[in-house]
């Protein structure tokens, strides 16, 4: 239940960032939930792979090119989820970088309850 409400408070982030952020894009309620169990699933699959791959600039740049896997991972389901779109790398680490904050804020006030 909880997996489920989580979910839905990330869609929830998706559909606010949409409406604010003009680079982004969302079409409905549904494919905002999709873009959060793609991003889950991204997330959970594909950025430890690139976290690995990436080590060596990841350290050189002090951890700073996580953002950039970040913004990839966005772009990447920006690829996938037909009805969201993202207008480039810049709107896409932006996007990511509001996502994580709105997500904290949202998931904080879910464990206050």
């Amino acid at each position: 239940m909880k997996l489920i409400l989580r979910l839905l408070l990330n869609a929830l982030a998706v559909i606010i960032l949409a409406n604010i952020l003009p680079g982004v894009g969302v079409e409905s309620f549904w494919t905002a939930i999709w873009v959060a169990i793609v991003l889950s699933l991204l997330n959970l699959i594909v950025k430890p792979i690139l976290v690995v791959l990436t080590l060596p600039v990841t350290i050189l740049t002090l951890g700073l090119f996580l953002l950039i896997i970040n913004a990839l991972i966005i772009l990447l389901a920006d690829y996938l989820v037909p009805g969201f779109a993202v207008n480039g790398i810049w709107w896409a680490l932006l996007f990511s970088l509001l996502l994580s904050l709105l997500q904290s804020i949202l998931h904080g006030l879910l464990k206050e309850d």
